[in-house]
């Protein structure tokens, strides 16, 4: 028998086509009426429409949303939102936008409500990620949980397929990460499994024909699940690897998380074959970090840090910072292994599969629940 503590989501949850006309609906069923819609700077047109839909509803759009959460932007916006007298939020956009209203959550206590437009599946995690200066920290908080979030499938159709490949990829780590999580739930295991089968079915349609709604709707399916696992039961090496390379060295942050998984992959497998064995019937092939590499090859997506930016002389500091307040992990995460991880990722070489016969005792430094 295997004993464990399931925690489950109250987001509530809206998925179709056409759905962004709900929206006005979910603000009053919240009973708010000063909503401010929030945005990247690329995401104004959509952001505008989700203002006409509300109404009187909507104050205003703050479109500053960027990368990596930098605390100086939530703060504008924290006294943005409070000179409108906001009584609620509305991120329209990516994971970027997500962030920027979770951070607005955690200081003032509004409740949000989300427009997803890619893959990242934050929406669905009370985990928030914030830089300061060139550090990025994570952490678990239940009351930035959205309240309501809508996926309207149809917004995704614009989404480049060259971005959609790397926003899936970001979303399968997710999925990956919960397979083999500290508090690791059967259902969140099952939710894993169906969240990597509906991206590898949908993704490589999306790469050939982007108007593929049946695809895009998929591809969104999936993220939704992605996201719901790493909200129940957390993050491992994977994210930890990623949060630092993002913060610290400002790499695009689906991008990093599409070069990084296998490798993390790599490392992990010996200590879990059982989240091996479930990626490999998703993605089959001779073992799970190759499955992902090739998986990502295909779909055309960057293969090297180093194609991101990443200088080659910052390896060392990357792996420092790694090991310094590391996530909890299935194997140890030992500062060489990681240089060794992070050096063929920066080059683009493939991962390198971990012998199984090596020691597995998990790593319990560092957080466990972020």
């Amino acid at each position: 028998m295997k004993a464990f503590v399931s925690q489950g989501q109250i987001t509530k949850v809206v998925f179709g086509s056409g759905t962004r006309s709900r929206l006005a609906d979910e603000v009053d069923a919240l009973g708010c009426r000063r909503a401010l819609v929030l945005c990247a700077p690329g995401q104004v047109a959509q952001a505008a429409e989700v203002f006409d839909l509300l109404g009187t509803r909507a104050v205003a759009v703050f479109a500053e949303a960027a990368p990596h959460t930098p605390v100086e932007v939530s703060e504008k916006a924290v006294e943005y939102a409070r000179s409108l007298r906001a009584d609620c939020l509305i991120a329209v956009g990516g994971g970027s936008t997500i962030g920027l209203g979770k951070a607005i959550a955690a200081r003032t206590g509004l409740p949000q409500l989300g427009l997803p437009t890619t893959y990242a599946g934050s929406e669905m995690t009370p985990i928030l990620g914030e830089t300061e200066g060139r550090g990025k920290t994570t952490r678990r908080l239940p009351e930035v949980l959205l309240k309501t979030v809508v996926y309207d499938v149809e917004l995704t159709l614009t989404y480049p397929p060259a971005a959609s490949g790397v926003s899936g990829l970001n979303a399968m780590a997710h999925a990956v990460e919960a397979l083999y999580a500290q508090h690791q739930d059967p259902v969140a295991f099952l939710m894993a499994g169906e969240s990597l089968d509906a991206l590898a079915a949908s993704l490589p349609v999306i790469a050939e024909r982007p108007d593929d709604l049946p695809a895009r709707a998929g591809a969104l399916y999936g993220a939704w699940l992605a996201g719901s696992c790493l909200g129940m039961v957390g993050m491992a090496l994977h994210h930890k690897v990623c949060h630092v390379l993002g913060g610290t060295f400002g790499l695009p942050h689906a991008e990093t998380h599409a070069v990084v998984l296998p490798h993390a992959v790599g490392h992990n497998a010996p200590a879990a074959p059982e989240a091996m064995a479930r990626i490999t019937r998703a993605l089959p092939g001779p073992d799970a970090a190759t499955s992902l590499f090739e998986f990502a090859g295909r779909l055309g997506a960057p293969t090297s840090l180093r194609e991101l930016g990443m200088p080659e002389s910052g390896i060392e500091e990357a792996a420092e910072l790694v090991v310094r307040d590391g996530y909890w992990n299935p194997r140890p995460v030992e500062k060489s292994a990681v240089r060794a991880l992070l050096t063929t990722a920066w080059a683009g070489d493939r991962p390198v599969a971990s012998p199984a016969s090596e020691s597995v005792a998990p790593s319990t430094s560092g957080a466990t629940h972020v």
